[in-house]
């Protein structure tokens, strides 16, 4: 199927469907930007020469991880059902999302230290080789993009899901570069908001970085689209192209 396809039929989905995303993702959205909002104002007000990483910090960490595996889990899960012709209530979604949680934020570790190795390993070897390092890792971040479809949806252990995710990503390599590269123009926009945000405050800035950071989640459901129609196994009836 053609890219223009996947994403013509994710942005009908979403679309369609916003209201239910809004009420399900945006509280989490809250909590989760807020933490990082938290952090970027410690790590900005830091003394460079004598950082201090105390314990808040690290409960800040440890819980900014939990809330976003939480928030893949329900999403992943939301599309799982959608997918399948089912409307699941808000409830039911945020309350088996939790059962995802353990793994997804294991294999969350897992790929991303994978997806980290070329730059740190090239860089230390020789900083000139830092940009090959840093290809080398979009390149497995494209190909270890699936592992929450693997771990949710095919209901994979940690490292099944990042095995999966390689090897089924491989055909399709190219495609999902192309469909993560819609991280830039959200980035480029999240950018400009933030700065006319900054003038009215941390709760304008609050609002404008949750209002950037949900619109970022159709990059997850185009992501979606292009498992669903890579699959070796023939779409559900009820799959996200109907949501038209």
């Amino acid at each position: 199927m053609p890219l223009s396809a996947i994403l013509t039929q994710a942005f009908n989905f979403f679309r369609n469907n916003i209201s239910q995303l809004a009420f399900l993702f945006v509280p989490i959205l809250f909590v989760q930007v807020g933490i990082q909002l938290w952090l970027s104002l410690e790590i900005s007000a830091a003394d460079f020469e004598n950082p201090q990483f105390g314990t808040s910090h690290m409960v800040a960490m440890m819980v900014l991880l939990l809330v976003f595996s939480f928030l893949i889990a329900a999403l992943t899960l939301f599309l799982e059902i959608r997918s399948q012709g089912h409307s699941p209530s808000n409830g039911l979604i945020l309350k088996t999302s939790l059962n995802f949680v353990p793994a997804l934020l294991l294999a969350g570790v897992f790929s991303g230290l994978a997806v980290l190795a070329p730059v740190f390993i090239l860089l230390a070897v020789n900083p000139t080789l830092g940009i090959i390092g840093l290809v080398g890792s979009i390149y497995l971040f494209a190909r270890l993009a699936f592992v929450n479809f693997m771990v949710v949806v095919e209901r994979l252990t940690p490292m099944e899901a990042i095995k999966r995710s390689f090897s089924f990503s491989g055909p399709i390599a190219f495609k999902t570069i192309l469909v993560l590269l819609l991280y830039i123009p959200l980035s480029l926009f999240g950018g400009m908001l933030a700065q006319l945000t900054q003038l009215g405050g941390m709760p304008t800035q609050l609002i404008g970085e949750v209002i950037v950071a949900f619109f970022g989640l159709f990059v997850n459901v185009a992501l979606f689209r292009l498992y669903m129609v890579s699959r070796p196994t023939p779409d559900s009836p009820g799959n996200i192209q109907n949501e038209e």
